[in-house]
């Protein structure tokens, strides 16, 4: 049990990969840790540099996505971001945007800006 819950998330992630790249997303990161969290992935999307999370939850949908992705998580993954754009910053001209891929039984869902750094 625990070695198919590990896998999880790097076969999430991968799918996720290949999702986002089909639809013409450059990938440029992986598993962007920080001392504050960690970012699943990291892509460009015309002019946007988009910092992704990646959800394989088989058993929840939409409707859990809020506790998966709470406000303090969304903190950790902007503040990881900020650690990013500080150590590429060949990337900080251009816009910012935090999306989420839901992977679960059926279609998976990508939620474009699906949340932002709240002021």
């Amino acid at each position: 049990m625990a070695n198919s819950a590990r896998r999880l998330g790097p076969e999430g992630e991968s799918l996720a990969a290949v999702i986002l790249q089909k639809k013409g997303m450059r990938l440029i990161g992986r598993n962007i840790r920080s001392k504050t969290g960690e970012i699943d992935l990291v892509f460009l999307d015309e002019g946007a540099l988009v910092f992704v999370e990646v959800k394989n939850w088989p058993a929840y949908g939409l409707e859990n996505l809020a506790y998966g992705i709470n406000k303090k998580k969304q903190y950790r993954i902007i503040e990881t971001a900020k650690y990013f754009l500080a150590t590429h910053r060949e990337y900080n001209y251009r816009s910012i945007r935090f999306d989420v891929v839901l992977l679960r039984s059926g279609e998976p869902v990508h939620l474009i800006s699906a949340f932002t750094e709240s002021l």
